[in-house]
């Protein structure tokens, strides 16, 4: 939230910001079609050291669930920015798009 003054008026904005902290640019828009390599890259390139990840479960959610990771790890580092809402919004679309075709398959 934006909180701004104007000739001593004062109003209150909520704005959706393209921001990238430390998360690199490339791996924000890369990561919008494939987001398991762009996680095996960034992971080789140490760019995911500062998010702390160890253990097994961010290790199967990246691979099971990708997209999933790159949310949490994009809310982890810029909160609810528009960079999270394009990925939610393609994770969505991805998930029940991605099942529609998979029924119709089945029932040729």
């Amino acid at each position: 939230m934006e909180l701004s003054s104007v000739m001593g008026q004062e109003r209150a904005g909520f704005g959706l910001f393209l921001v990238s902290h430390r998360l690199p640019f490339w791996f924000l828009v890369f990561s919008l079609f494939l987001p398991r390599v762009s996680l095996l890259v960034a992971w080789l390139q140490g760019v995911l050291l500062p998010f702390h990840l160890a253990g097994w479960i961010p290790l199967v959610a990246a691979v099971l669930l990708p997209r999933a990771l790159v949310l949490y790890l994009i809310y982890i580092d810029q909160g609810t920015s528009l960079w999270f809402v394009i990925h939610l919004v393609v994770a969505l679309l991805v998930w029940v798009g991605g099942g529609h075709t998979y029924r119709s398959r089945w029932d040729d």
